[in-house]
């Protein structure tokens, strides 16, 4: 029987218990929970990997504008600016996130992770640390499947859905997916992998679901490159072995708390936030317009 994924303190227990890593208890959770065999789960964590880096590309290469227009080639025009406010590596991570995001509000082909919401986080993130880093696509993949396992975790305490929990649930998760792979990827320890992933979850408590139109466009789209930026500062503090002080297991059941609480109107019912400002209402209903398809008089149902 292999772990069920409920807690990251059982995690640690049963890897220490059964003297087994990380990755080789996703594994078996991935052979034994869902039937399939080793090569086959490599496989088709190279082909994810692959279309993330292609949502990336396409991104930054091709014409980016959504039917409502709020999306207009944002990733090209970050990508492509002369100034970089920090490093031309930050402004690489934050036009990657960007545009794999831009990819899906196109109605591009992305990989949901964990949703299709938060699918610019870890392309961005991951994308850009095996630039820097002259990582093989294989720790890459092992990183993912770390992103895995704290998915799994996330989704049994707390969340994964913005419908359920707010964006806290969906570009939260992501991002704590990610800075727990970037700092497997940098050969941390199992304790800075959880640290990373508490550090992360206390940077995005309390973010609310409040899609313009319902479309998860804006703020959408901007959250990805803001969540992407806070996996790899929480990354770094933990690789530096500042506590979180709150136990990871903790903060994921303070985010759970925190997404039960809230008012419907901030969980993706386009009912509050910028959805509910004067703009966001206009914008809803020039969009709505726009989707009526006008029907000759002929075809009107009788």
């Amino acid at each position: 029987m292999s772990f069920l994924f409920e807690s990251f303190e059982g995690w640690k227990a049963y890897c220490k218990k059964h003297e087994m890593t990380l990755i080789a208890s996703v594994l078996e959770y991935e052979l034994n929970q869902k039937g399939r065999q080793e090569p086959e789960i490599w496989e088709g964590l190279g082909k994810a990997y692959q279309v993330m880096k292609e949502a990336v590309d396409t991104g930054l290469r091709e014409d980016m504008v959504s039917k409502s227009g709020m999306i207009n080639n944002g990733a090209k025009k970050v990508f492509q600016h002369p100034l970089a406010v920090l490093s031309p590596e930050f402004q690489k991570l934050i036009s990657r996130a960007l545009a794999a995001k831009e990819v899906n509000s196109c109605m591009g082909r992305v990989v949901a992770a964990p949703t299709a919401g938060a699918s610019g986080i870890l392309p961005g993130t991951l994308y850009t640390l095996q630039e820097i880093h002259d990582l093989p696509d294989q720790k890459i993949l092992e990183g993912l499947l770390i992103g895995a396992g704290i998915a799994l975790i996330i989704e049994q305490k707390a969340s994964l859905a913005g419908a359920v929990g707010g964006c806290q649930a969906e570009t939260g998760s992501a991002a704590a997916m990610a800075a727990g792979a970037i700092v497997y990827c940098l050969e941390g320890s199992t304790d800075q992998i959880f640290n990373a992933v508490a550090i992360t979850i206390q940077c995005m408590l309390g973010l609310i679901c409040d899609p313009v139109a319902g479309l998860v466009e804006i703020p959408c789209v901007v959250r990805n490159a803001s969540a992407a930026a806070i996996a790899n500062s929480s990354a770094q503090i933990a690789l530096a072995d500042v506590s979180a002080v709150i136990p990871v297991d903790e903060c994921i059941e303070a985010m759970g708390e925190i997404g039960s609480s809230m008012e419907s109107k901030y969980k993706e019912t386009a009912m509050g936030g910028l959805a509910a400002t004067l703009t966001g209402q206009q914008i809803s209903k020039k969009v709505l317009i726009q989707d009526i398809e006008i029907l000759p008089d002929e075809e009107l149902p009788q």
